[in-house]
């Protein structure tokens, strides 16, 4: 298992503790550290995490990734970012388990968020990750928070260190070109605990549509897009907010995450040609209204009790 982090002391506990409730265990856990100047690096030595360092002005997600899975000795390597934690104590068997077919190249789990997750954070997780298992998905979208590759493959196209972000949507994209498969494993479930700025929410969206216009050099996003887009993400947040009776708290933050979102998109695109459907809907588009009952499943698992609550 490999695991991403810059100074993490406040989550990386966490996902170390699910991970060692887990019903299968990983034979190593990885830590790529890019500088951390907190706790990150001996928490992560507590569990007996072997940590490979990075400097932070060499730093890609694509390279340190490299770095990690360079080291793993196995063939099917976990990845996962030091901000999530697993809800269940089957997520490894669980984002494992479809590699018994050989043409499964990359799987990729449900993401959640928390009580301290901004509302439209928590939408975009609901859009972007489905109630419903796919164990042959057609386009490249998955997210290396919570995430498993089979090595030999990452040994002949290893992830780019070029990208500014969204190297897993490049490697994704290659795997399928040549043949193989990607799996969405909804039973893969961690929570990702995202606690930014409005500005990090701005470069965080920047940097990912400066990375897709370079995989999709076609794709553009206008000013129209921005508009539109914020408006109406922001109707149906507002929207669901307000079926949860959580409008009063969470109003403000819909305001500014949105606009902040397609305006990091708008600013990192600026680039002509048609933008492919299945990927606009995936990034983009906003949360359908449905009913509530109709978003979640309910598993017969115990979910794992950690320690601090």
């Amino acid at each position: 298992m490999v695991i991403r982090a810059y100074n993490e002391e406040k989550h990386i506990g966490r996902l170390l503790e699910g991970i060692a409730h887990q019903t299968l265990q990983p034979t190593e856990i990885i830590l790529v550290d890019s500088g951390s100047t907190d706790r990150t690096v001996e928490i992560a030595k507590s569990y007996a995490a072997k940590v490979v360092r990075i400097e932070p002005q060499e730093f890609t997600f694509g390279r340190s990734l490299n770095l990690g899975v360079q080291q793993a000795g196995t063939d099917i390597v976990v990845i996962a970012s030091a901000h999530v934690y697993p809800v269940y104590p089957d997520w490894l068997e669980r984002l494992l388990a479809p590699f018994e077919y050989e043409k499964i190249a990359l799987t990729y789990g449900k993401q959640r968020g928390n009580d301290q997750s901004f509302f439209s954070e928590k939408q975009i997780f609901f859009q972007w990750y489905g109630e419903q298992t796919n164990l042959s998905q057609s386009h490249p979208f998955c997210n290396n928070a919570n995430a498993a590759i089979r090595r030999p493959l990452w040994q002949q196209h290893p992830y780019d260190e070029t990208l500014s972000g969204l190297e897993d949507i490049a490697w994704a994209k290659w795997a399928l070109e040549q043949g193989y498969r990607i799996a969405y494993v909804a039973e893969a479930e961690i929570v990702h605990v995202h606690q930014e700025t409005p500005q990090a929410v701005f470069n965080r969206y920047r940097r990912e549509a400066m990375a897709f216009k370079r995989l999709f050099p076609q794709e553009k996003f206008t000013l129209v897009d921005f508009l539109r887009l914020t408006l109406s993400n922001i109707f149906t947040d507002l929207w669901h907010a307000r079926r949860e009776r959580a409008l009063s708290r969470h109003w403000w933050d819909i305001l500014w995450f949105r606009w902040m979102q397609f305006w990091g998109t708008y600013r990192g695109y600026r680039q002509a040609g048609p933008l492919t459907w299945q990927l606009r809907q995936t990034f983009y588009y906003p949360r359908q209204f449905r009913e509530e009952k109709t978003l979640s499943t309910t598993r017969n698992i115990e979910p794992i009790r950690y320690n601090d609550t």
